[in-house]
C-alpha cells in the first residue's frame, strides 16, 4: 500500500471518527457511522421544521388581534420539557397561572427565564417529578393552553 493512500485512509477514518463525535453515534463501522449521521440530520431537519411552524404561528399571532393568546411551544428533552411561550403584550399573572399548570402536571421547573415587561416570554425546562413518560409535550401544551385561557377570561373578567 503507498504512502498517499494510506494518508487518504487514515483522513477517511479521521472524517468518520469526527462525525460519530458529532453525531453522538456509539457506531464502530462505516455503515453503521453514516445511517447514525443520516438519521441525525432526519431529527435536525425536523426540528428546523418546527421551528419554522412556531415563528410562522407567533408571527401569525402577533401581528393580528392585539387580544390575541401568546403563542405556546413544547418540545421533548430526555427527561422533560422545554415549553416557550411568547406574547407581544404584557401579561399580568399569566406566570402563576403557568405555573400552576405546571404543578397539576407533576412537573418541577429546572430553568427558567421571564421576561414580563413590554412583553412577554417564557422559556422553562422542566422535569416529570417521579413520574415516568406519563405525559408527553402534547398534554403539557394542551395544560398550558388551557392555563392561558383561564388567566385570559379572568383577565377580561376583571377589566
Amino acid at each position: 500500500m503507498s504512502g498517499s493512500s494510506e494518508r487518504k485512509k487514515a483522513a477517511l477514518h479521521g472524517k468518520l471518527q469526527q462525525l460519530r463525535s458529532v453525531t453522538n453515534s456509539t457506531a464502530v463501522n462505516t455503515a453503521s457511522i453514516i445511517v447514525d449521521a443520516s438519521r441525525y440530520i432526519k431529527e435536525l431537519k425536523e426540528r428546523v421544521e418546527k421551528k419554522y411552524q412556531d415563528v410562522a404561528a407567533t408571527s401569525q399571532i402577533s401581528s393580528g388581534d392585539p387580544n390575541a393568546l401568546p403563542a405556546v411551544t413544547v418540545e421533548t428533552l430526555e427527561k422533560g420539557f422545554q415549553i416557550n411561550v411568547f406574547s407581544e403584550k404584557n401579561c399580568p399573572g399569566l406566570l402563576v397561572s403557568i405555573l400552576e399548570a405546571f404543578e397539576e402536571l407533576g412537573l418541577e421547573v429546572l430553568d427558567a427565564k421571564v421576561s414580563c415587561s413590554d412583553n412577554f416570554r417564557l422559556e422553562a425546562v422542566s422535569e416529570n417529578e417521579g413520574q415516568e413518560d406519563n405525559i408527553d409535550a402534547q398534554v403539557v401544551k394542551q395544560a398550558v393552553l388551557q392555563a392561558i385561557r383561564n388567566w385570559s377570561a379572568s383577565s377580561y373578567e376583571q377589566e
